[in-house]
C-alpha cells in the first residue's frame, strides 16, 4: 500500500456511508476509522479529506459537474463520484501534490470492481482540475453553493438574506474548539494559545487530537461551544438547587450545572447515551443521579425549582462541527422535530416547582423548533410565562437576544474569534 492509500480509501468509505447511506459523518468517521486501524497522521488526513469534502460539498459538486458534463450513474459506477470529490478536495483545498492526488485516486478506482471501468474518466478529470479548478473555484458564489436551496430559502425568510449569507460563510470556516473548566479558569491554565471568552470558556484555534490536550485524562475540563454553554447560565444562581437536566447526553451542560453546584438529575432514554453520559462524568468525576427513562415516562419525586430541556431537534444551529448535516436533512426533518419536542415540552413543564423556571433550548436555526415552539406552548400552558432575558443573563453581549426576549444566537456571530453555534432558548417561569 503507497503512502496515504489507506487514509484515501477510509475517506472514500466515509463519504460513501454519509452520501449514500445517510449515516451521520461522526458516526461514520468512527467507526471507518477503528476499522481501518490507521496511524495517527493517515487517521487525520482520512478526516481531513472527508471532513473538508462534505464542508464544500456545494462548491465541489458545482465544480465537478462543470468539468464532467454527464457523471455516471452511481449504481454502475461503484464509489467513482467519491473519488472524484475526494480527489478534488486534496488538489483544491487540502494543497497535495497533482501527482499524488490523482495517482491516489486512480489506486482507489482500480482496487473497485465498478469504479475501475471510469478509472480514464476519473484521470482525466482530475489532471485538467489540477491544472484549472482553482480559477473555477475562485469564481464560484461559495456562500450560496455551500447552502442547499430549501436551506437557504428559509434562512433567508428568517433572517434576511446578508444575515444568512454570513451564516454560510461562518459554516465554511474550521470551527475552533471550546472548553469548561470543571473548576472554572483554575483547570484551564495549561491549555496552549487559549482565548478566554465569556463565562469561564476558553477557546483553541488549533487544538489536535483533544484526548492528547493537557487536563483531558485527568478530567479537568470538557468540550461545550460557547452557545451551547448559555442556555444552563439562565437559571442564575443554582447553588445548592436541584436542576433536572432532561435529554442529558453527552453531558455538556448536566457538567456545567453540577460544577456550579446544583444537585442533577440528568435524565436520557437510549442505553448508548446514557453510557456515554456516564463515561464523560466519570472522567470529569463528577456525580449526578442518572436516569435511564423516556422524560414521558418520568415523574419525579417532588417538583423542582429547575428543569432544562436541551430538545432533540434539526441541528441545523451546529453545522459548523457538522458538515454533512444540510445534505443529509429535508423540511421534513424539521416538522418532526419540532413535533416532538412538543410532546417534550409538555412533559417538562409538569417537573417545574411553583415559581420555578423552565429553560428551553435547541440547537437549531428553524423559527418552527423555536420561537415558534413556544407561542405555541404558553397558548396550551397559561400557567408559565415567558421572562426575558436581559443583557446581563448573556454577559452584556445584546445581540444574542431575540426580540422576543430569547436566547438566539447564530454561526456569524462573534466571527472576528471564531463564531459559534446556533442556539435558541427560552426562560420560561411557572406563575
Amino acid at each position: 500500500m503507497t503512502a496515504g492509500e489507506g487514509a484515501r480509501r477510509a475517506a472514500q468509505d466515509i463519504l460513501s456511508d454519509v452520501l449514500r447511506k445517510r449515516r451521520p459523518l461522526d458516526a461514520a468517521t468512527e467507526d471507518e476509522l477503528a476499522h481501518a486501524k490507521l496511524s495517527p497522521r493517515d487517521a487525520g488526513f482520512a478526516r481531513a479529506i472527508s471532513h473538508e469534502t462534505l464542508r464544500r460539498f456545494g462548491q465541489l459538486d458545482a465544480l465537478l459537474r462543470t468539468f464532467v458534463a454527464k457523471l455516471p450513474v452511481p449504481h454502475r459506477a461503484g464509489p467513482t463520484i467519491e473519488i472524484l470529490l475526494a480527489g478534488i478536495c486534496e488538489l483544491l483545498l487540502l494543497d497535495v501534490a497533482p501527482h499524488a492526488a490523482v495517482d491516489g485516486a486512480n489506486r482507489l478506482a482500480a482496487a473497485d470492481d465498478k469504479a475501475v471501468h471510469f478509472k480514464p474518466l476519473i484521470n482525466a478529470a482530475l489532471r485538467r482540475i489540477s491544472r484549472e479548478g482553482k480559477d473555477v473555484l475562485a469564481a464560484q458564489d461559495a456562500e450560496r453553493l455551500s447552502v442547499p436551496d430549501w436551506l437557504w430559502q428559509r434562512w433567508s425568510d428568517t433572517y434576511g438574506e446578508d444575515t444568512t449569507r454570513a451564516i454560510a460563510r461562518a459554516h465554511l470556516a474550521q470551527p475552533p474548539l471550546d472548553v469548561l473548566g470543571t473548576d472554572g479558569l483554575a483547570s484551564l491554565r495549561a491549555l496552549p494559545d487559549a482565548l478566554a471568552l465569556p463565562g469561564g470558556t476558553v477557546r483553541l484555534r488549533d487544538a489536535g487530537r483533544i484526548d492528547e490536550l493537557p487536563g483531558y485524562a485527568d478530567g479537568h475540563w470538557w468540550v461545550q461551544d460557547f452557545a451551547a454553554s448559555l442556555p444552563a447560565r439562565l437559571f442564575g444562581d443554582v447553588k445548592g438547587a436541584t436542576v433536572i437536566d432532561l435529554c442529558a447526553a453527552p453531558g455538556g451542560k448536566t457538567a456545567q450545572l453540577a460544577a456550579a453546584g446544583a444537585h442533577v438529575i440528568a435524565v436520557e432514554r437510549e442505553a448508548s447515551r446514557v453510557a456515554t453520559l456516564k463515561t464523560n462524568l466519570e472522567r470529569l468525576k463528577i456525580a449526578v443521579d442518572i436516569v435511564e427513562k423516556d422524560l414521558r415516562d418520568y415523574a419525579p419525586e417532588t417538583r423542582a425549582p429547575f428543569v432544562l430541556l436541551d430538545a432533540p431537534c434539526s441541528a441545523t444551529g451546529t453545522i459548523r462541527r457538522h458538515p454533512d448535516l444540510p445534505w443529509m436533512k429535508s423540511p421534513a426533518d424539521i416538522g418532526a422535530c419540532a413535533d416532538a419536542a412538543s410532546e417534550l415540552l409538555d412533559a417538562a413543564a409538569g417537573m417545574v416547582a411553583e415559581d420555578g423556571v423552565l429553560v428551553f433550548a435547541v440547537c437549531s436555526l428553524e423559527p418552527e423548533e423555536g420561537v415558534e415552539q413556544i407561542a405555541h406552548f404558553l397558548r396550551r400552558h397559561p400557567e408559565f410565562k415567558r421572562e426575558s432575558l436581559s443583557p446581563g443573563d448573556v454577559y452584556g453581549l445584546a445581540e444574542l437576544i431575540s426580540v422576543d426576549g430569547d436566547l438566539r444566537t447564530l454561526p456569524s456571530y462573534l466571527s472576528d474569534q471564531g463564531g459559534m453555534d446556533g442556539f435558541y432558548a427560552a426562560r420560561l417561569r411557572r406563575v
